[in-house]
Order: structure tokens, then sequence, then C-alpha cells
């Protein structure tokens, strides 16, 4: 359809009727939303009639607004070599747009120039078209709306964004005017209404491949971007955590110790269950900081660890912010920083579960919390291997012994879960011994910890542990519910193609089970058959549904709880032979 409508549109667009061009837009801007890239081999014919529309001195202004919108659409939506051949024709249509005395028109033409700087020149891939030419027309225009002090708010933040984008692919090429343009960005930083723009003008030239020199403004910029960190304005704060962060990645030579301290001790504060995200933010920057600047760090770790230890034990920590706190952990502990080794971290981070009480008593912390210190434990003693059996081993005593409370006991298990899904623990002779014997714990906590334990380390062993848990499942009565548990561990766990070779062995087990009168037990397995349905769901699926015809309803409703386990949030093999099945 496509170039059929393009035949029909393109004598259109220079018809002196303005309302006939206007519809021509309309519908080519939905066209190349819809189908990007769907333009490419007719940009030659359209580009006359989007010159023609900027400048035809009868175009209304709402004429000239939107084609700079359609032109917008379409650059962003178009690889940037279809433009090159047109870029001497529209550039100065599109420049004499920004300095058009009509506000909206300008807001328009800087957006548009912003995307034509981009295409002009295409950082992220090769290219050999020659920019240069061009930024004699690109920049003074923006330059004078950069610098104009009267003019309306959203014209005010483009220009800002147009300029960073400017100098973010064509700084190279600005010799002289370079450093009195960064000069405008330190004023409009200090200005409260532009400042959240500016900072994230800032940021992409920061990470400009051309390594833009921002030497002169940094002395001054940096303690005002750390004020920042005071404000109340979530988004500020945001952007200027993820400003800094690239500042001292990509110009850690020319910062000074004391700008980074003024930094350093703003970011206590932020860290707080109150607000996970800036939280996160946060904490991936001290991990750029620990990583560059270790000795820095030292000076704040007591404050910093003190908000973070109180993070790790929190109930709502999980996600983006648990992988941030277990990257900086890594970070820290390699920096070799003499005020928090291995050691320290580890006795600091368990300290709340060692110090819980008797062996009788119950979990003191959220069950949440125990996951977050064993994911730390863990990542520390991976960080550091030379540590690592010594600490598994602790963990193994720990659980054995009867003085150890339940929350030492869940804690361990974790650990060792964590570890033992990457690592083969085939080493710890006793391992499987104790966590059948936990199996009998009072604790309800305990035995939960110890049956996903049990499948994690299977997860890492394979070979040894799996024939065990099933035979285990077939003979043991009593601990096959927690056992079941473990297995859909290992299901949920394992790559398929080593699953393989035990499918037949774990899908006939499962069956035996379906009939199951305890309604928790057969839950358990329909989620097992569910997650080993994905796992070849071509051969599977169509047995699983052969067993709806069952004889007993208990067999027939586990199957049917079965396929909502196979009813997965990402896309899956299986999603198209669910189609023929459901319904």
């Amino acid at each position: 359809q496509v170039p059929n409508i393009i035949k029909a549109l393109h004598k259109q667009l220079k018809e002196k009727s303005i309302k006939s061009r206007q519809g021509c837009f309309s519908l080519l801007t939905e066209l190349a939303s819809v189908l990007p890239g769907c333009l490419s081999d007719h940009i030659p014919a359209l580009i006359p009639g989007i010159v023609f529309s900027l400048s035809d001195k009868s175009s209304s202004s709402n004429m000239r607004i939107d084609t700079l919108s359609f032109l917008h659409v379409l650059l962003c939506n178009h690889q940037p070599e279809v433009f090159h051949p047109h870029v001497k024709a529209l550039l100065p249509a599109v420049v004499t747009c920004i300095g058009d005395p009509f506000y909206k028109i300008t807001s328009e033409a800087l957006l548009v120039t912003q995307q034509l700087v981009k295409v002009i020149r295409p950082l992220d891939k090769p290219y050999t078209f020659d920019a240069k030419p061009y930024v004699k027309d690109v920049f003074p225009g923006t330059l004078k709306r950069l610098k104009a002090a009267d003019i309306d708010q959203e014209v005010k933040e483009r220009a800002i964004s147009c300029m960073g984008q400017i100098i973010y692919n064509l700084g190279d090429h600005l010799s002289t005017d370079l450093q009195p343009t960064l000069k405008i960005f330190l004023e409009r930083l200090k200005n409260e209404i532009t400042r959240l723009t500016t900072v994230k003008a800032l940021t992409l030239i920061a990470s400009s491949p051309l390594k833009i020199d921002l030497r002169p403004i940094l002395g001054e910029g940096l303690p005002i971007l750390a004020s920042f960190l005071r404000k109340n304005q979530r988004a500020l704060k945001l952007s200027t955590l993820n400003a800094l962060d690239i500042l001292v990645k990509n110009y850690s030579d020319s910062l000074k110790p004391a700008m980074i301290e003024a930094v350093l001790t703003e970011l206590p504060v932020l860290i707080t269950e109150n607000d996970m995200h800036v939280s996160q933010v946060t904490i991936m920057f001290l991990t750029t900081l620990a990583k560059v600047y270790p000795s820095c760090i030292s000076k704040i770790s007591g404050s910093v660890l003190t908000e973070i230890f109180q993070l790790v034990h929190s109930p709502l920590l999980q996600g983006g912010a648990l992988n941030a706190i277990i990257d900086f952990f890594q970070a820290l502990v390699l920096t070799k920083t003499a005020a928090m080794g291995y050691s320290e971290l580890m006795k600091q981070l368990t300290a709340p579960v060692y110090s819980s009480g008797s062996a009788g008593a119950s979990l003191t912390l959220h069950k949440q919390a125990y996951h977050s210190i064993a994911k730390c434990v863990a990542a520390l003693s991976s960080a550091c291997p030379k540590e690592a059996p010594a600490t598994v081993n602790q963990f193994v005593q720990d659980v054995k012994s009867p003085k150890c409370s339940p929350a030492v006991q869940v804690l361990a298990f974790l650990f060792l879960a964590e570890v033992g899904r990457t690592t083969n623990l085939s080493a710890q002779r006793e391992l499987r011994t104790v966590i059948l014997d936990a199996f009998a714990s009072p604790s309800e906590e305990v035995k939960s910890a110890a049956a996903y334990a049990l499948g994690s380390v299977s997860v890492g062993n394979l070979k040894e542990y799996l024939p065990f848990m099933l035979k285990e499942i077939g003979s043991q009565p009593k601990r096959q519910y927690l056992l079941l548990h473990s297995l859909k561990e290992v299901i949920g766990s394992s790559p398929a193609d080593s699953l393989a070779p035990y499918l037949e062995d774990i899908w006939a087990l499962l069956f035996k089970h379906c009939e199951c009168t305890e309604e928790g037990t057969r839950n358990v397995v329909a989620e097992c058959l569910g997650k080993l349905t994905l796992v070849n769901p071509a051969e599977l699926l169509p047995r699983l549904r052969k067993q709806l015809s069952a004889g007993s309803p208990h067999a027939r409703s586990t199957v049917v709880t079965a396929i909502k386990f196979t009813i997965t949030d990402q896309p899956q093999p299986i999603d198209a032979l669910l189609k023929g099945c459901i319904g």
C-alpha cells in the first residue's frame, strides 16, 4: 500500500490548499509511527513538500508546526543514512524556523534540530557523511536561543537539550565556541527553572564518545550538583545521581578528592527504605566510587554502611535495589580498604540473626530479610574465593548445632542455597544428611529453608542429587511435601538441556502423586508439572492434555492447575501451542 499512498500524496504536498497539505502530513505521521522505516524509499519524494511547507510565505503557523512534527517522527523512525543526501535542502529551512518569532514553531524546530544532529553524525555506527560543513548552520541559531533570557520556558528547555545534543555529536567541531557554551550551561544549572533540563544535558555531554573537555566547569559545577541531592525534587535527585555517576566514570582524572568528598557527605541520607529507587541509584553511584576512588569511600563507609545494613534487614528490599547492594559489597570487598574487610562485612551483615536469641526462639527479622542477607553473604564469598570454603563450613556447622536458633539455621540454609546453585558443593559430604535431618525440625521456617536449599544445591550438581531426591520422594511419605518443594526448585532453576536425561523419571513420579488426598501436595505437583512442561512443550503438552480424561477428579484438577503454571509473563515457545488447547 505504501508506494500507492505516497504517489497519491506526493503531488498534494505542493498544493496551495493548506487544509489538504495538513491532511497529508497527518496521514504520513501516522504511517511513519505505525510502520517504522516504511518511508525509507520515498524520502526523495517527500523532502520537496516538507521544504515547501516550511519556507512557503503563505503557510500558516499551524501548517509549519504540523510539518515540523511530521519531520520529527520521520527522523526518529528511519535510519540516518536515508536522509544524508537531503540534509543540504532540509537544514536551512529548519534552522530558519528556530528563529521564528512564534514560540511554538521555535520549540518544535529545536526538537527537529536535535534529531537532525543525530542523523548528520550518528556516533553509534560507522558513517561516511561529512557533518563539518553543517555545524555553522546548526550551532549559531541554537546558541542564540540558548542565550536568550526572556523566552518561553519550553523553548528554554528545548534549546538546552538541543545544544546538549550538538555538543555530544559535534563537540569536536566547535573549537573555540565550546568553552563559552559550557559556561552558559553552568549559568542554567544555577537557575531553578532550567536546572533539571541542564543536568540531563550535561549527563549526555559527559557520556559522549568524543570525550568533550568539561574541566573548565567541573570545579564550579560539582558542588552545585552535590547541593541538588539535598533538594526535595525527586526527579532532580535521580538525574543528578546519574550525572555524577557518568562524570566519575569518564572524568575521574579531572576530579579532585575534595570535590568528591563534597558529594559523598550528601549520600548517606539518600539511602532509606522510604524510596527504594533513589536508594538503588545512590548505591549504584557508590559502587562506581568504590571502584574509581577506593580511598574516598573509606572516609564515609561507616555512615553509608549503617544505612545499607538497615536496608538489607528491611522487609521491603528486593529486585534492583538488592542487586545494587550486592554489586556494592563486591566492589567494596575488592577495594581492600582497611575500614571494611570480608570478615567485618560478614559480621555486620549477619549480626541481627546471630543475636536473635536461643534455640527455641522464632524468627526476629522479616522472612524477606533472611533472603537478602543470604544473597549478600553469598556474593561476598564469591568475590573472595579464598574465604568461601571456611564460610560454607561454618554455616554447615551452624545447621548441625542443636544450640543454634531457628533464625541462624534459616540463614545458613538460604546461604547454602545461594552458593549451591552456582557451585558444586559435593566436597561437603555431610550436607545431604544435614538437610534431611532438618526436615524433622519443629520450626516450619527451618523446614521450608531446608527444602529450598536441597533444591538449589541440586541445581549445582544434578547428577549426584536429582536421582537421590526422586528416590526419597518415592520412599518417604512423611517428607514428600518438602521434597516436592525441592523438586520444584530444581525444575524452575535448571537449564532445559541438563534436565533432559531425567525428564521421563520426573514425569512418571509426578503422575504417581497426582491423586494424593492432600490438596497442598497436589498443588506442588501441579506446579512441578506445569514448569516441567515448559522444558519440552512440543512433546509434553499433548501428554498433559491426554491426562485430562484420567479417571479421578483429583488427577484432572491437578492437570488443570498445572496448565496455569505454563502461562508465563515472558514470551515462551509454549505460547503458540497453548492457543490450541485453551478455549
